[in-house]
């Protein structure tokens, strides 16, 4: 928007979406996330008067494999959280359409009834190739459910593995869901398995192989030492389709936020949110300034071009673009 009346313009929407969030629209909180997802400009404005409203929700990370329950659990979680009274935000991180760029399964069959719940907001994001289990926009969202005001967000991730962790410097507690048949690839995870979970969840375990998984699970524990007063991670058996053992999985996650509070964890793990924070918005910001410079030059293609050709490599590229970029500064 060039001219003085754009600006005005701009500026009354982003005032009026502030105000809204404020308020708790959802139909505006919508279409600010959608804008974030986008990386559309004017939503860094909004971001930058909501983010003194962030920081103040109790936050849960589910990660693990697909078919290992954590949309039942969820369903679960919800419902515990709501009889205590709680507010309900819940990012739900899907696969991208490889057409379309958006969420692959939408919002979960399983919790798709909440949303008529004024208690409960549900965002299904889509992942769009990012790696480590979540959306690029997901911190960001979550800052908006804090602005509205929820006390209690869920994240629900792609799934876990060794490069899928950022969902640990993202929530205060983080539960990991596994199944009776990964028993196996507990014991090939283990260095990896130990930064994931606060509480390890073995879902249906009335399934062969529950008590294996459980060993397995202590096996990979018992190589970390833990300090006096450092929490060590439970292990919390259930059956989402049941419902059984959801009071245990909600004790553990009650007790932790309980130890979060009550020490230097909670500095900790804003520290960690936040650097990883400012670090995306970095790197984001050094993209879109210099592909900024490149667009309608033809250099973008020529450069694209030449990895294709053979004549040269995408780190010779960005060698070469990043010398030009900062000579120019």
């Amino acid at each position: 928007m060039g001219n003085v009346g754009d600006r005005a313009q701009l500026r009354e929407i982003i005032e009026k979406t502030i105000q809204k969030i404020f308020a708790g629209d959802r139909r505006t909180a919508g279409r600010l996330i959608t804008g974030l997802e986008d990386r559309e400009e004017w939503c860094k404005e909004v971001m930058k008067r909501l983010y003194p409203r962030a920081g103040h929700a109790m936050t849960i990370g589910l990660t693990g494999a697909g078919g290992s329950g954590k949309s039942s659990l969820l369903n679960h979680l919800i419902q515990r959280f709501r009889q205590m009274g709680k507010s309900l935000g819940v990012i739900a991180v899907d696969p991208s359409s490889p057409f379309s760029g958006g969420a692959f399964l939408g919002d979960r069959i399983r919790i798709q009834h909440h949303t008529r719940d004024d208690g409960v907001f549900i965002r299904s994001m889509a992942s769009r190739g990012y790696l480590g289990g979540l959306a690029r926009a997901t911190t960001e969202v979550l800052h908006v459910m804090e602005a509205m005001g929820f006390e209690t967000i869920m994240v629900e991730t792609l799934g876990a593995g060794q490069d899928e962790i950022d969902i640990i410097r993202l929530v205060q507690t983080c539960l990991l869901v596994i199944t009776p048949s990964m028993g196996d690839e507990i014991q090939a995870l283990k260095a990896g398995i130990m930064e994931i979970g606060d509480i390890f969840v073995l879902n249906k375990s009335d399934l062969d192989g529950a008590t294996k998984a459980i060993r397995s699970i202590e096996a990979a524990l018992s190589l970390k030492p833990f300090n006096k007063g450092e929490w060590r991670p439970r292990i919390v058996s259930t059956v989402a389709a049941s419902g059984e053992g959801i009071d245990d999985l909600m004790e553990g996650i009650l007790a932790h936020q309980d130890y979060v509070h009550n020490n230097d964890a909670m500095e900790r793990a804003a520290f960690q949110r936040v650097e990883q924070e400012v670090g995306l918005i970095f790197r984001d910001e050094l993209e879109r300034v210099i592909f900024k410079g490149l667009n309608g030059s033809g250099e973008k293609r020529r450069y694209i071009q030449s990895i294709i050709d053979g004549k040269s490599d995408p780190y010779k590229v960005v060698e070469e673009i990043m010398e030009t970029f900062l000579k120019k500064r």
